[in-house]
């Protein structure tokens, strides 16, 4: 495979549906996106599978697809990708949760979920409550690592053939203003992790906490994660850019570099300049670099259409446009969304991805701009999503004919 320089730039959650109240456009059609839309006209624009089918539309599956791996052979679940961000050492039968802290109307069969974030809870915040969690109310067997914002891990030691195993608690985000109590029942299936999560929930109404986290939410749980490694499977060394540990997490998982940025929120006032500057930098020695912004993603769980049509512009003036500026004729470009993440629905689909690549003289496939319909009027459709990968390297080494 070609070992010619590969930039892939991620919009998580960009895709949509068509919005009334931006006169029937999507964000990605409402968006000031010049650069994005010169590349669409210059280059190779189509649609991607990237969920595979009868699997759950998360940015675990979408992201991982698109880093070139089946998710049908490798995923085991959103818990286990973000424990290798953290380089956590996982025995053979452990089970380990991704942790949101939440808020939910009550804790209690009679609960609605809120938010999945507890309102984008700071980081500094969400880990003393997480500490003092670990203090309280931890069981025996178990143990807790703070994250990011709203985002931890729960490990459930030697758990593979118990309960927690098998629990199918829905993704917080997924059921937003939805009633819990189907959740309920699956966390009373285990009846350690029900203690848990129901003395937190105690714990969390106490008078210290004057944050919005009033319960935390075990999901995605599975045993630890194994890649093959990037840079043997491609013939490309690898890095990975993002606010969130999902993203690392399968880039340490792959072997890849992992680079991180101050400042990098994972919020439309993430550090742009910082992950183009680490991207750049890192490209000098390196092959190709996946630089993922998951701004869209968190505007549509919002339910925000403006704030998600500034993110996609935000995304082309600040991530897109200086990269092409600093690379040009001397890199290709793929560039693509994971999933979409509908206002409508303020959660994702499986419904295939918009993408374009571009390289200096590709044979242009005939879209007007960048947008979910100028992609599907081109008729040229990657799936599986794993695929799109490899065939772009494969595009970037014959000049895309």
């Amino acid at each position: 495979m070609s070992k010619s320089k590969l930039i892939f730039l991620i919009a998580d959650g960009m895709g949509d549906l068509p919005i009334e109240a931006l006169h029937g456009r999507t964000p990605m059609e409402a968006a000031a996106t010049p650069v994005m839309d010169r590349l669409a006209r210059e280059g190779m624009v189509g649609l991607c599978r990237t969920v595979p089918q009868g699997m759950a539309p998360g940015s675990d599956v979408a992201n991982m697809s698109l880093l070139g791996f089946d998710p049908a052979a490798h995923h085991t679940g959103r818990g286990p990708i973000e424990a290798a961000a953290l380089g956590l050492a996982l025995a053979g039968d452990d089970v380990v949760f991704r942790l949101n802290t939440v808020t939910v109307s009550e804790f209690s069969d009679d609960g609605i979920m809120r938010d999945y974030s507890a309102g984008h809870i700071a980081t500094a915040v969400s880990t003393q409550l997480v500490e003092s969690l670990e203090r309280e109310c931890l069981p025996e067997g178990y143990a807790l690592f703070p994250g990011v914002q709203y985002r931890h891990l729960l490990v459930a030691r030697g758990a593979a053939d118990k309960a927690e195993a098998t629990l199918a608690v829905r993704p917080p985000h997924d059921i937003t203003d939805q009633g819990i109590a189907q959740d309920m029942a699956q966390f009373r299936r285990a009846p350690a992790l029900w203690d848990f999560v129901r003395r937190a929930a105690t714990v969390l109404a106490g008078s210290a906490n004057t944050s919005k986290a009033n319960a935390v939410w075990p999901w995605g749980q599975g045993r630890a994660l194994t890649l093959p490694d990037f840079a043997a499977t491609f013939g490309l060394r690898g890095a990975v850019v993002s606010a969130v540990d999902l993203v690392k997490g399968l880039g340490r998982a792959a072997g890849m570099a992992v680079l991180d940025v101050p400042g990098a929120t994972g919020l439309l006032d993430t550090n742009y300049a910082g992950k183009v500057a680490a991207a750049l930098d890192f490209l000098k020695e390196g092959d190709f670099v996946f630089v993922h912004v998951e701004a869209p993603d968190e505007c549509g769980h919002g339910g925000d259409a403006a704030a998600k049509t500034e993110a996609v512009a935000r995304f082309d003036a600040q991530v897109v446009a200086p990269m092409v500026a600093a690379l040009g004729d001397d890199a290709a470009f793929l560039i693509a969304c994971d999933h979409p993440t509908p206002i409508a629905i303020r959660t994702h689909t499986a419904d295939p991805v918009p993408f374009l690549f571009w390289k200096q003289g590709v044979t242009p496939s005939g879209a007007a701009a960048f947008s979910e319909r100028e992609a599907a009027k081109t008729g040229l459709v990657v799936a599986p999503g794993h695929a799109l990968l490899p065939r772009a390297a494969a595009w970037a080494g014959k000049g895309g004919n």
